[in-house]
């Protein structure tokens, strides 16, 4: 399995790593809490954002830098474009499929998911390759600013039927109408929505070129301090700009709105810079290590850790009193709350889940096993 997420050059940047384990790391974090917990640790019901809501676009900003470096040392290297394809196409494919096995267990092919993060990863992935194949620099900043203003004008311009133009709402939205016809009984929610659906697929290639755009700028001849310089300022514009966008279009990540699309872009920006700053031109790395363990495997551990808590969620345990109840939530409620409180106990055994899968990604790192695609 490639880790497409691993840029393929001799100079890595480490804060690429960092970055990268970091939002893996919170990713499992935050898909398997077993109840209330912290605000923040918990997506935003629907408009607004919590940093909960960060870690997936995070995620596809890392894809966009990660793939320019690659792009790269294939061309150096003198890889032939067909060869190139053939390469993109069987990673995308192969992300596609496992995307749709983690979405196997606790459905039946009658209402099966289709979507999901691994396929739109593929899916912006192969897109975005293409574009900084076959495109400029400046084609593609064009292309990642006229994506946002094409979905803003299809949200708020094109009717629903029964509800009208510009509704942002759980119900009525354009997205949601989109996947409900399309997508129709293969959805996140039985109404026809997905937060990886079809139309609000365009502000995630916004993303991932964003990301894209950020690897040009680390790889051109500026010198460190420039590029530190020109990743902050980027960030601290493209935040600002989203603000006052905010002002007419609200910020809704699961419907991928272009004012949080442009948020978390600078949001990512930002992140980037400071740990481009600690890490490379600073030299402090060995604190990166734990979240360098997941970097290394990104997909293999996000894949593995993923489909092995969606079969435990759909093992039920018996309750002497009222319903069965999934294992996570049992172990969680049954043997961590006695002691650690509710609250604590739903957390709690979110951590433990992921410091399981640390041990069993630092044993590949320290073999220096990178599982590829």
């Amino acid at each position: 399995m490639a880790d497409l997420l691993v840029p393929e050059t001799s100079k890595r940047l480490v804060s690429l790593d960092f970055f990268r384990g970091i939002t893996i790391a919170s990713m499992i974090l935050v898909n398997n809490t077993t109840g209330r917990t912290h605000p923040q640790l918990v997506h935003a019901r629907w408009n607004g954002w919590t940093l909960t809501d960060l870690i997936f676009p995070f995620f596809l900003f890392i894809v966009g830098v990660a793939l320019v470096y690659s792009l790269s040392k294939q061309t150096e290297t003198g890889k032939q474009r067909r060869e190139i394809y053939v390469k993109m196409a069987r990673r995308a494919i192969v992300l596609i499929v496992l995307g749709l096995l983690i979405n196997l267990p606790g459905y039946d092919l009658s209402n099966f998911r289709i979507p999901g993060v691994l396929q739109r990863i593929a899916v912006c992935y192969v897109i975005v390759s293409l574009l900084v194949l076959h495109t400029s620099i400046k084609w593609q900043a064009y292309i990642a600013f006229g994506l946002l203003i094409v979905y803003w004008l299809l949200i708020e311009l094109v009717p629903v039927p029964g509800y009208g133009a510009g509704v942002l709402a759980p119900v009525g939205n354009l997205p949601g109408y989109v996947d409900g016809i399309i997508l129709k009984g293969h959805t996140w929610l039985p109404n026809g929505f997905d937060p990886q659906g079809i139309l609000s697929t365009l502000t995630s290639i916004s993303n991932v070129l964003f990301g894209a755009l950020a690897a040009h700028w680390l790889m051109s001849k500026k010198n460190e301090l420039e590029k530190l310089n020109g990743l902050l300022a980027a960030g601290s514009i493209a935040v600002a700009l989203s603000l006052v966008m905010g002002i007419w279009i609200v910020f809704n990540k699961r419907l991928g709105t272009p004012s949080f699309t442009l948020f978390v872009g600078g949001m990512a920006l930002l992140f980037l810079g400071i740990c481009y700053w600690l890490i490379d031109m600073k030299g402090y790395k060995k604190w990166t290590t734990p979240f360098l363990v997941f970097g290394k495997n990104a997909i293999a551990v996000y894949f593995l850790s993923t489909i092995i808590a969606n079969i435990m969620e759909a093992v039920r345990i018996p309750q002497l009193t009222g319903p069965a109840v999934p294992l996570p939530r049992y172990l969680s409620h049954m043997i961590l709350a006695p002691w650690a409180g509710t609250v604590g106990a739903n957390l709690l055994y979110a951590v433990i889940y992921v410091l399981i899968w640390y041990g069993l990604m630092n044993i590949l790192y320290k073999k220096k096993i990178f599982v590829k695609v």
